[in-house]
């Protein structure tokens, strides 16, 4: 066992371990930890998200001077997520050195949990003033803090036990998650706003998702945890493939490989919110349908998604996951000068918008995780994968659906165009950077 200063593993985890020895775990049943996984920390985004645009504006920023500014008020406390995600890294690590991946699970799932359930039972701004920001604000941060400790380094595990030339399938797994989350939370959210009026919405209706989230959390733990305690993950950890390094320590080797890794997947993560919750707020405050049809739509785009990160997995076998990444981002960016004119056309283009972004951002999406996790050595690779994924989403994501709102109000809609393409070119260049600095090697 190791060494009580800095276990690899607690002595629970150990135990179940040697309990289960004889019953190896399959690849298949990791992937669907991991789909499990990662599909209950997308719903509860998700759920926050479709919140930022059906319910806080009016709940939380009924003091704004038009629907507009209230929905870029609730848009300036989405990003407080992906801020705090690092910091939770940071801290979850140190909780993962000294006392198991288990304890660090266990803890930031309820806090992932805990803290979106606590913002069901959030007073609005008639009831509690400004306190009523300032705890959605502590709320959301509370959700990328634990966020941050939720990297499990189960998608690790599942590509290590990748065959050579089925890299691509197997990184494709773990992204499922997303349009199931997006899926689960749309279909919540649609029933409810198409069978309740608008007051019965806002004064109970709305909770109902946000408590949904947290069942979903204690499901997703148990399934984690059922795999931190199999062999084949204690074996990955004692050979160190799966070990939690402090922060510093991995950024003094590789600093360079954390911010090339951030901006890789810019593209795919700039389309990300801009066919989930951008596109919502847009017809929210514009029209072209209703907001229940509209989210129907997205469930339909959803299931395109899906099937779009399969097939990235099956063209990322026959031509490389970076390849394919590339075209990904070229095919994002023709998009771009399509997306805005869609947008703005009525239900039919929206629908349109929708279901075409989604096919295109599952095919970009599909490959963008850990793409460039190869370029860190075995010792940091779990620390360096986990602060990478962090930083971009941070850098991609966070502030998406408030630049792209406040430049299409202010500008007009072609802008989301600009916004778009601006993260493809990003993507190719950095492509292009690793792919000399690997030739240099």
């Amino acid at each position: 066992m190791a060494t009580v200063a800095n276990p690899r593993s607690s002595g629970l985890e150990v135990d179940a371990r040697r309990i289960h020895d004889d019953r190896p775990i399959s690849p298949g049943s990791i992937a669907i930890g991991v789909i499990i996984g990662r599909m209950s920390e997308f719903f509860d985004f998700f759920v926050y998200g479709i919140g930022s645009v059906l319910v806080f504006p009016k709940l939380i920023f009924p003091f704004a001077p038009n629907a507009v500014a209230a929905t870029l008020m609730s848009f300036a406390i989405f990003p407080l997520a992906f801020i705090a995600r690092p910091v939770g890294s940071f801290i979850f690590m140190w909780i993962d050195r000294n006392y198991g991946r288990g304890t660090k699970l266990t803890i930031a799932l309820i806090i992932l949990g805990g803290s979106t359930a606590s913002i069901a039972f959030l007073p609005g701004y008639d009831t509690f003033g400004y306190w009523a920001v300032a705890l959605l604000a502590l709320f959301r941060l509370g959700q990328g803090f634990a966020l941050g400790g939720a990297w499990d380094g189960l998608a690790s595990l599942l590509n290590l036990n990748a065959p050579p030339n089925h890299r691509g399938w197997y990184a494709m797994i773990p992204q499922l998650g997303a349009p199931i989350g997006f899926a689960l939370a749309s279909v919540l959210f649609g029933y409810l706003v198409s069978n309740l009026s608008e007051q019965d919405f806002l004064d109970w209706g709305w909770r109902y998702p946000f408590f949904v989230a947290f069942a979903i959390n204690v499901v997703a733990l148990f399934a984690r945890l059922r795999i931190v305690g199999s062999k084949e993950f204690g074996t990955a950890m004692e050979a160190q493939e799966l070990e939690a390094r402090p922060i510093f320590e991995m950024l003094s080797k590789h600093a360079r490989d954390v911010v090339l890794g951030a901006f890789v997947p810019l593209a795919s993560f700039a389309m990300f919110h801009l066919v989930t919750i951008f596109p919502l707020s847009w017809v929210t405050l514009n029209g072209g349908q209703s907001p229940a049809e509209f989210l129907f739509v997205q469930v339909i785009g959803a299931a395109v998604g899906l099937v779009g990160i399969v097939l990235s997995g099956v063209i990322a076998d026959r031509i490389g996951r970076r390849s394919q990444l590339m075209i990904g981002a070229i095919i994002i960016a023709i998009f771009s000068f399509s997306a805005p004119f869609l947008l703005d056309a009525g239900g039919k283009g929206q629908d349109a918008f929708i279901i075409i972004g989604f096919g295109i951002l599952g095919l970009s999406f599909g490959q963008a995780s850990g793409v460039m996790s190869s370029r860190f050595e075995q010792y940091y690779r779990y620390t360096g994968a986990a602060l990478t994924s962090d930083l971009a989403w941070l850098v991609g994501a966070a502030f998406a659906p408030l630049v792209a709102l406040g430049l299409a109000t202010n500008f007009g809609i072609i802008f989301i165009g600009g916004y778009l393409i601006s993260g493809a070119i990003c993507t190719l260049v950095v492509l292009g950077v690793s792919r000399a600095l690997d030739q240099a090697r």
